[in-house]
């Protein structure tokens, strides 16, 4: 299907996937980075950013979304390309992985691999800052975004150093969760998420030491399931793109060289 996207640079393709009430822009601190070496497609899922929603009919599940991006690289014409995805976009690359349909994926911090408690805790939080950036007054929001603390109230649970975080790229974060009509169906269907089948091509799993959201523990079964060590990036958070972009892209640039 026809997704919004923003693409930069030259080389092997690598497909960027953002998390849950997101939007392609969060991969803003190291997309240059990474088009230097890469043919770099950032893409809004259905329902998310400004892509249009599934077709009626068609339920929001990570593997409903992993179908989209497979019809997207139709579309682009991409055949076996590399994938990298954060959280929810995480999954959705090892899931593609899993089907065989990319090089290589990449994931940070994905999610799935949380027990029935931990998965409480971050359906609740992320419904509590879905609501709260819904309800919030745009004045309100402007204030907090151009204030360190605002940003440390608001992002604080999502990135290790929220005051790296412009005003502008808050507020866009903000309006793209608030206004995403994908986030709740994807939501209620992390109920029964469960890890994918075992993948068919080379993956690389990265965990956030400070990640709040789902909690590096999870890296402990991520681990089992790939067969192999998970990067641990030190001083990042759950989004660890804005806490440090060269390392991000580092572990990227590596990952999508097999």
């Amino acid at each position: 299907m026809e997704l919004a996207f923003e693409r930069r640079g030259t080389g092997s393709p690598l497909v960027l996937l953002h998390g849950i009430g997101h939007h392609w822009q969060a991969w803003l601190p190291v997309l240059d980075r990474l088009a230097a070496e890469r043919d770099v497609i950032a893409v809004d899922f259905p329902g998310f950013g400004v892509s249009p929603p599934l077709p009626p009919g068609t339920p929001y599940t990570a593997e409903s979304l992993a179908d989209a991006i497979e019809s997207f690289f139709e579309v682009l014409g991409l055949r076996d390309p590399h994938v990298a995805g954060s959280s929810l976009g995480g999954y959705v690359a090892l899931e593609l992985a899993s089907r065989g349909a990319v090089r290589s994926a990449a994931a940070l911090s994905p999610a799935g691999f949380w027990n029935r408690s931990e998965l409480a805790y971050t359906r609740a939080v992320l419904r509590a800052i879905r609501v709260s950036a819904r309800r919030l007054p745009p004045e309100r929001a402007a204030a907090l975004a151009e204030d360190p603390l605002g940003r440390i109230l608001c992002a604080g649970v999502l990135v290790a150093h929220p005051v790296r975080l412009t005003p502008e790229a808050l507020l866009a974060a903000l309006q793209s969760l608030g206004d995403s009509s994908g986030f709740d169906e994807t939501l209620a269907s992390f109920a029964g998420l469960m890890p994918p089948a075992p993948p068919k091509a080379p993956v690389t799993i990265a965990w956030g030491e400070h990640d709040r959201l789902l909690p590096r523990r999870q890296a402990i079964r991520a681990a089992r399931w790939s067969g192999q060590r998970v990067k641990l990036l030190r001083g990042c958070g759950h989004l660890p793109m804005t806490d440090d972009p060269e390392l991000v892209a580092s572990v990227l640039l590596e990952a999508s060289s097999r």
